[in-house]
């Protein structure tokens, strides 16, 4: 990377990522952006689920071809569990027995647990299974880590304009981690949507960016002309995963309140309750997120 600054090793914090990298198209251009950001240090990138059959596996291997891609360590990827903590329709109980703890999971829990001066930020781009299960299986470090969800409705009360998949991909999870008390850090619907770019700007300044750039154009790209992209508005995008790096690079990017944790409802509707405060952010910087990621992508390549 040839950058011309330095970050003082004082600024640096520790990253873990979760993320369903295989469910559509915006996670990869968020794990790009943490692995070229100098602040950041990915100590693993952890696969979700996001409840389709061997969901969590086809987001390691994707993983996997983003690490390819780079020419970096493919160690970083860690499988994560392989289905919802809570069963269907459980909201914040009925915890399925005793699940088997994923290495996803188990390197969580060491990672949080180890003396560092730098501290830990679990970046969480899907549902948010790997860390209630490890919060779950170990309490203790709930406190020694701060979580950014991309997630939920936001403040309660909000009735659901949709389903939230984040959320409904793990309900019971959801309300798990919503309600631990720890540092938690929200990016509901209403602001993960508007980090919008159009796809004729991602074929101009991320196509010709090496076989990374290749890679997170047509992946998007197919993915957008397949039978489960009817949802999308057809020639733009909304990179909605990348705010969790953002955030973690910079927490003033954006405006936020703290309230209290909303709890999810099985539609994914936020209702109120006396409930542990969270960090809800109202508006991010798309400028600067985008410009950042596209920025390190021309610089990335650029060294090559």
């Amino acid at each position: 990377m040839s950058f011309l600054f330095d970050v003082p090793e004082y600024k640096k914090i520790r990253v873990i990522l979760d993320t369903d990298a295989a469910c559509e198209a915006d996670d990869p251009f968020a794990i790009v952006q943490a692995l070229l950001s100098p602040k950041l240090i990915v100590k693993g990138i952890m696969a979700e689920h996001f409840c389709v059959q061997d969901s969590m596996e086809k987001s390691y291997q994707e993983i996997l071809t983003i690490l390819s891609c780079m020419e970096m360590n493919k160690e970083l990827a860690l499988r994560g569990q392989e289905g919802p903590m809570g069963e269907a329709g459980s909201g914040s109980g009925n915890w399925r027995e005793d699940p088997a703890l994923s290495e996803g999971v188990r390197f969580l829990i060491q990672e949080a647990l180890r003396e560092d001066e730098k501290p830990l930020f679990v970046l969480c781009q899907g549902a948010i299974t790997n860390v209630a299960v490890a919060m779950r299986a170990c309490p203790e470090i709930i406190k020694r880590m701060t979580v950014i969800w991309i997630g939920t409705h936001g403040e309660a009360p909000a009735k659901a304009p949709f389903r939230e998949f984040n959320a409904g991909n793990d309900v019971a999870a959801a309300n798990f981690v919503l309600t631990c008390g720890g540092d938690v850090w929200v990016v509901p619907s209403t602001v993960y949507a508007t980090i919008t770019i159009g796809i004729a700007e991602i074929q101009r300044r991320i196509l010709p960016c090496g076989k990374i750039g290749e890679h997170l154009f047509w992946n998007l790209v197919n993915y957008n002309n397949s039978e489960g992209a009817g949802w999308t508005k057809g020639e733009s995008w909304s990179l909605g995963d990348s705010p969790a790096i953002a955030l973690a690079l910079n927490p003033d990017c954006g405006r936020y309140k703290y309230v209290p944790a909303p709890y999810v409802a099985e539609d994914t509707s936020s209702l109120s309750g006396e409930r542990p405060l969270v960090k809800m952010y109202l508006d991010v910087d798309s400028r600067y997120i985008l410009e950042d990621l596209i920025a390190k992508l021309e610089l990335f390549v650029d060294k090559k």
